[in-house]
């Protein structure tokens, strides 16, 4: 469970970061960012496995270069089903996707680091 909750904050923070640094992309609000988020950690739970096993020959055969297109198809995803969550051009997707997962696994990481260190705990 707390895990599903780092994600989602991970990938919220990052989207919304990654829309203040890129006019690619719209978010409105905090609000959206974390609606964005949250539908985000739910694709990449549950599609994104299934992509990446179903075109891991066509990711071979790029050197992995594949493997970010599936990342940039499944902030797309997102943006279909989030309404004000707006993303402008397909290589711009791809940018915004790259640095979405890599801000969200840095947040990730500080987060779980901060959860597991038995000092920071709160009593």
């Amino acid at each position: 469970m707390t895990a599903i909750l780092i994600s989602w904050i991970a990938n919220s923070v990052a989207i919304y970061f990654v829309a203040y640094l890129l006019r690619s992309i719209e978010v409105p609000s905090w609000r959206t960012a974390f609606i964005a988020g949250a539908v985000l950690s739910l694709i990449n739970a549950i599609v994104k496995p299934i992509l990446v096993i179903l075109t891991l020959p066509l990711t071979l055969v790029t050197l992995g270069f594949f493997y970010f297109v599936i990342t940039a198809f499944c902030l797309y995803l997102a943006s279909v089903f989030v309404p004000d969550f707006i993303l402008h051009g397909r290589f711009m997707t791809l940018v915004a996707a790259v640095l979405i997962s890599i801000i969200s696994a840095f947040i990730n990481r500080l987060l779980t680091n901060a959860a597991a260190d038995p000092h920071l705990r709160m009593r």
